[in-house]
């Protein structure tokens, strides 16, 4: 008997609650509407409220409605709520939504019919923000998110039979959008783009003509380790010429661990061997090896500046992050602000050292970042490492490094 207790007890526990009331009814009886409803409108949807019929068989309330001129939805809300959201809709205007409740036998009520009139949906709102600007072998891509929807930004360019194909698609939910396409030659190429939301809404398509500025990758065989004075000293034979070896593994570049004596932030220095315009870059950092996981974690920079240099570079301590001079701007000794740059944050969000697969091929993916299209030509190249993802900033490590620019 004890046994037979405990099976059913644990069966109890385990067992999957659904928000709603349990369908066991056998009452066939048709549940009374919904009374009292009011709407609030938002972007794209509505706030719909009301009062239940004073029935405790009614499971839930369902809403249906269509979006647009194609797709319809429906959405439930549990016994316990008395609001339930409409949500997708393709624009600004008058739609109409069915009520019913339904009881926990599956009978459905008489509807209820409401009008909503959404304020402009997100997708719509971030279509006029929308900006195309030549860039570095391609163009550079903005828009404006101010609700955090989730939106796409999605360009398209005509193929060899002149017929617009997708050629990217940038899913977010940031309020800031900003992107380049690069690999286009320097000649007139139209770009097009459009937004889309998650229930398949598309904006109208901005057209645009752009030139894209010259690109190539600058030439890693000339790059040459350029110690100063208050460069960090090399750890565990981990050398600065790892970072232009053409390869993101296990050895690349390892500070002392700590730096002695401890000065932070730390810098290295190396000339790139030619000067150019910066365009891109893009940088690697200490993935899976043979001593253990360090995603998002240990000596990977967390945060760092990049400065740069054409004439022969003069020796300083450089500025921390809070006395930085303006992009573009330089310290008292000619060292040029290229940008101030954040690592981002694991996809997954999992706590260290938890990831997906996801995650681990974002990370040996390596980040990649853009110039200004205002900065001069600099030949040599000091990292700064403002914070490390250990926050122990004692030291700091990364793989490879690779620039692009126009270095005619």
């Amino acid at each position: 008997m004890k046994k037979i207790l405990l099976i059913l007890l644990l069966a109890s526990s385990c067992k999957k609650m659904d928000g709603y009331n349990e369908v066991v009814s056998t009452d066939m009886t048709k549940p009374g509407v919904v009374t009292n409803v009011n709407v609030v409108n938002f972007n794209g949807g509505a706030y719909i409220t009301y009062t239940l019929p004073n029935s405790s068989n009614i499971l839930y309330v369902q809403a249906e409605y269509k979006i647009n001129d194609k797709t319809s939805r429906q959405t439930k809300s549990s016994y316990y709520s008395d609001s339930i959201t409409v949500s997708g809709f393709a624009a600004s205007k008058d739609y109409e939504v069915i009520l019913h409740t339904v009881s926990r036998a599956q009978v459905v009520s008489d509807p209820v019919t409401v009008m909503v009139h959404p304020d402009t949906p997100p997708y719509l709102l971030a279509r006029p923000t929308v900006t195309m600007q030549q860039d570095f072998g391609g163009v550079s891509i903005s828009a404006l998110n101010k609700t955090k929807a989730n939106l796409g930004i999605i360009t398209i360019a005509p193929d060899q039979t002149k017929k617009y194909q997708i050629v990217s698609q940038n899913y977010t939910n940031e309020d800031t959008i900003t992107y380049s396409l690069h690999g286009y030659d320097t000649i007139p190429q139209q770009f097009g783009v459009y937004v889309t939301d998650q229930w398949g809404n598309i904006s109208d398509t901005l057209f645009s003509t752009i030139t894209p500025a010259f690109e190539a990758q600058m030439d890693k065989s000339l790059f040459r380790n350029y110690p100063l004075g208050t460069d960090a000293k090399t750890g565990f034979g981990w050398v600065i010429e790892n970072l232009w070896n053409n390869t993101a593994a296990s050895p690349g570049y390892h500070t002392e661990q700590p730096i002695q004596p401890l000065v932070w932030p730390a810098v290295i220095t190396f000339d790139m061997g030619k000067a150019a315009r910066l365009s891109r870059y893009t940088i690697w950092d200490r993935g899976i090896d043979g001593s253990g996981n360090w995603l998002w974690q240990a000596g990977a920079p967390q945060t760092w500046v990049l400065w740069g240099r054409e004439d022969t570079p003069v020796d300083e301590t450089m500025p921390d992050a809070d006395h930085l001079p303006p992009l573009g701007g330089s310290t008292p000794k000619g060292w040029i602000n290229l940008g101030f740059f954040t690592v981002p944050d694991k996809p997954s969000g999992l706590p260290n050292p938890q990831y997906t697969n996801a995650d681990l091929v974002f990370w040996n993916n390596g980040f990649s970042y853009n110039f200004s299209l205002s900065l001069p030509k600099v030949r040599y190249i000091r990292f700064e490492c403002v914070s490390n993802m250990a926050q122990t900033n004692t030291f700091f490590n990364l793989t490879e490094l690779t620039f692009w620019g126009d270095p005619r």
